[in-house]
């Protein structure tokens, strides 16, 4: 944990946010079984070497319509159905939540913090899996992938999840809770302040480069990092 003590400092230091936003997938759910068994049914399907595990993790963190077509080029629609098709035959019945995961949202409630969703998951996939969870009283909006007109790291999609609320991005204190990189550049695109869940082991996602790690995107500052779920709930007890 060394190599990541001045994130862990920073996390330390965060002071009560207004609101906060979270990722979904790996961050306050665990989907990587789900993705991994969909995204390989796609690329037999499609004729192309599956994925190990950990490819899986290294790679995913784009929305289908930004991750794609890099991998499938001008068939990427036709493996994009393969892989929704995949994904949704599974997901009600196998989806969980993290560790603590539940606990912070209810703490987060009970605080009357204000909780938004904003993912790269396709918009409808994502409120069938809060749904199916029962969570949507936790959450004041949730969005996900195809809701704005771009996705995560962009920041329309944060801005669709605060509008109709009282949580501005200019006026207040805000984070954003996520686990790769497409967190933490989303975050950095709104303003607002980067938190890092990392959850594998006390290993951070290796779609966080170093640099990232150590002076923030763009060179702003280290991002805050933690890695299990209770920790946010003793440090807002503080």
């Amino acid at each position: 944990m060394q190599k990541y003590s001045i994130n862990r400092q920073n996390f330390q230091k965060l002071r009560k946010p207004d609101a906060v936003i979270f990722d979904w997938d790996n961050t306050l759910v665990d989907t990587w079984p789900l993705i991994h068994q969909s995204i390989n049914k796609t690329m037999e399907a499609m004729d192309k070497p599956v994925w190990s595990f950990q490819k899986v993790k290294d790679t995913v963190h784009k929305s289908m319509r930004e991750s794609f077509p890099e991998i499938f080029g001008n068939s990427w629609q036709e493996a994009g159905d393969i892989y929704k098709k995949s994904y949704q035959e599974i997901h009600l019945d196998k989806i969980c939540l993290l560790p603590n995961s539940l606990n912070l949202l209810d703490f987060l409630l009970q605080k009357n913090i204000k909780v938004f969703l904003v993912s790269n998951k396709i918009g409808s996939t994502l409120r069938k899996e809060v749904k199916k969870l029962n969570l949507e009283k936790y959450f004041f909006s949730i969005v996900g992938a195809h809701d704005a007109d771009f996705d995560k790291p962009k920041a329309d999609p944060v801005k669709l999840a605060l509008m109709s609320s009282s949580i501005s991005l200019e006026k207040n204190y805000i984070w954003f809770i996520g686990d790769t990189v497409a967190d933490v550049e989303c975050a950095h695109n709104c303003k607002v302040e980067p938190i890092i869940f990392g959850m594998d082991h006390n290993e951070v996602s290796i779609t966080i480069s170093s640099e990232i790690l150590a002076n923030g995107f763009c060179k702003t500052k280290a991002p805050a990092l933690y890695f299990d779920h209770q920790e946010v709930i003793d440090l807002l007890s503080k």
